[in-house]
């Protein structure tokens, strides 16, 4: 069965359409109980939520198939929710009932089996809104895994760490209460006496079996040396970079008996973080569900679904499902969270709330050029452009800056498809990998929507992007209406645009980078992503860029800029270049062709300032004409 939600988003719709008796009648764990009970809306519950719920049912349809090797192990489930069941909360040293979502994670994480008996899930990732217990469950987690899953087994390593060493610290100190609070009960009292079992600073210890749990933070840059049945990442959503990470499910890849990764994190307020990214693709996967992509990734989010939930606070239990605990909890937390929004309204700082408390990732300053939403929402990968109409705008490096062409091509009814290409330089870094860690993105994953220096020194080769961009409009045989560039600071960008000028029929313009030349062509762009006229592939560099950007206003208009040095916003640049002509595409009284039909756009100034020194550009503009 053919089931794709990328477009409709309908889950509850394709729950319907099929026949569950079977599964119904074999399964009644609380995982599966709690999957029916999202999907027959028993529950008030996130878009994602219904997601992850709708994904293990049809997995349950699905399992032991030659396709699809893998099984879920009730008895296992159960096993481990036993155990979580006798582990007091380190705060009150009681034993606290876990809720169905709990159930449903432990589940997961423990349940699903390969092939050759070990766990299917070895990539997974818990976001969940702040103060809901998310580290709580990992510390369960990780204290059955080192008291009980390696029993028989030695010098097995279990890792614990986070983004700095106060962080790790924190999620370690967690861990320790626990295992004290753990080891004080039976059986695993007996246990801990058997394998002499010790809770040091650093790390704890069966001296016996010489198996461990030990803290280690993201800045030690120690990775590479792990070998870890399981290990723990506590707010990876701040990271710029996996980069680094990779290391740790590197090690980990001959680990018997089984190996795992849980990062757990709540947003932040970067939206180009890595474990951001990472919760889009696995939505899309979860989505396009005949694809059977991702089934050892695990991907549970418990979120807001819309900026506008700010204001229900009747919907606040989808990213904080603590809330539903009971009557008295649900008073008393949602009252609670309604102070924290209106003081967050008050102090100007409600990003955070949204951040924090209700697990939504935004841009976090006022000042950012586009929002998240409609920078996902224009996301189309099935655009074709060849033979099409193209404005090309170029924006050259500048020491460690990305070189980047933008193209933008007019379609339909008013609309406009984006694309980009950019130069990767990595001299100023030192090597590719650490330029990746600065920028936080791996661009050598990515080579359909970039292209690494081939200069030795690392440094951009403007032969390399003049050959590029001929060949690249040859192959899709582009009718190039407009190329605009900023020549600022480069004699190599004149050496490109004289190559062209003398190869090619295309209408070149050098366009000043001021205020005044650029201020509509920058509102232009952002206009079109607000009323959803646009669409851009799923290119994580163009998408960084548009989220880096941030306006920059004078008395004329606006521009873009950056917070940083290491936020690129090259991309966006070279799109602004490319409609500073584009945007007029469809004005019916435009002719294209015709380079003087600008001059109707200018002020009477314009047109005498434009006659006393023609080379002075268009509306700020030097052309190069053939």
């Amino acid at each position: 069965m053919k089931i794709d939600l990328t477009q409709t988003h309908d889950v509850i719709g394709a729950y319907k359409s099929i026949d569950w008796s079977d599964i119904k009648a074999k399964y009644h764990d609380p995982a599966t109980l709690y999957a029916f009970s999202v999907l027959n809306c028993e529950k008030t519950t996130g878009y994602m939520e219904k997601l992850h719920a709708f994904r293990h049912l049809m997995d349950l349809t699905r399992q032991n198939t030659k396709d699809f090797l893998y099984h879920y192990d009730v008895e296992e489930a159960n096993k481990a929710l036993t155990i979580a069941s006798v582990i007091p909360d380190v705060d009150t040293h009681k034993i606290m009932p876990l809720m169905d979502w709990q159930k449903f994670i432990l589940c997961q994480i423990n349940g699903w089996k390969d092939e050759n008996n070990e766990r299917r899930f070895t990539d997974i990732h818990i976001s969940v809104g702040r103060g809901q217990g998310k580290t709580q469950i990992a510390a369960v987690q990780l204290c059955k895994a080192f008291l009980v899953d390696t029993l028989g087994y030695t010098n097995k390593d279990f890792l614990v760490t986070a983004n700095t060493s106060d962080q790790s610290n924190k999620l370690f100190g967690y861990v320790k209460k626990m295992m004290k609070t753990v080891i004080s009960i039976e059986p695993f009292k007996t246990l801990a006496k058997k394998t002499q079992l010790e809770i040091q600073a650093n790390q704890i210890i069966q001296k016996k079996t010489n198996n461990k749990i030990w803290k280690i933070s993201y800045e030690a840059d120690k990775y590479d040396s792990t070998h870890n049945v399981l290990a723990i990442y506590d707010e990876a959503g701040a990271l710029k970079s996996f980069d680094r990470l990779t290391d740790i499910p590197d090690g980990q890849s001959q680990v018997i008996p089984y190996h795992q990764f849980i990062k757990i994190s709540s947003a932040y307020p970067d939206p180009t973080s890595p474990f951001h990214d990472e919760q889009i693709k696995m939505q899309n996967i979860m989505e396009k569900d005949f694809e059977r992509k991702g089934d050892n990734s695990l991907c549970l989010v418990w979120m807001q679904d819309d900026l506008d939930e700010t204001y229900k606070p009747e919907t606040w239990v989808k990213s904080n499902p603590l809330i539903a605990l009971s009557d008295k909890e649900r008073e008393r937390r949602t009252g609670n969270l309604i102070k924290q929004r209106d003081q967050a309204i008050l102090n100007n700082t409600l990003h955070k709330f949204k951040n924090k408390n209700l697990n939504l990732w935004l841009k976090q300053s006022i000042a950012s050029y586009l929002n998240l939403k409609d920078v996902e929402d224009a996301v189309d990968n099935d655009f074709k452009i060849d033979g099409r109409e193209v404005f090309i705008g170029f924006d050259y490096s500048m020491f460690s800056d990305n070189t980047a062409i933008g193209f933008v091509y007019p379609y339909g009814d008013g609309q406009f498809r984006l694309e980009q290409h950019s130069f990767i330089p990595w001299q100023h870094a030192g090597n590719i990998e650490t330029k990746e860690n600065q920028d936080g993105i791996v661009y050598r994953q990515y080579p359909e929507y970039c292209t690494i220096t081939a200069h030795p020194q690392g440094i951009i080769n403007p032969e390399q992007i003049y050959r590029w961009l001929l060949s690249y409009v040859e192959e899709h045989q582009l009718k190039v209406k407009f190329f605009g560039y900023d020549r600022f600071g480069s004699y190599q960008v004149k050496n490109i645009t004289e190559s062209l000028n003398v190869n090619t029929d295309w209408y070149i313009m050098d366009i000043q980078q001021r205020t005044s030349a650029l201020a509509n062509p920058t509102k232009f762009l952002q206009e079109l992503f607000v009323t959803h006229k646009v669409s851009i592939p799923n290119d994580p560099i163009m998408q960084k860029a548009l989220l880096n950007a941030i306006v920059k206003a004078d008395k004329i208009g606006i521009q873009v800029d950056k917070d940083k040095a290491t936020l690129k916003i090259d991309v966006v640049d070279a799109l602004i270049d490319a409609l500073f002509q584009g945007m007029y595409y469809f004005d019916e009284n435009a002719d294209l062709n015709n380079k003087d039909t600008e001059i109707d756009r200018m002020t009477e100034q314009q047109v005498l300032d434009w006659f006393k020194n023609p080379k002075s550009g268009l509306l700020g503009g030097e052309t190069t004409d053939n």
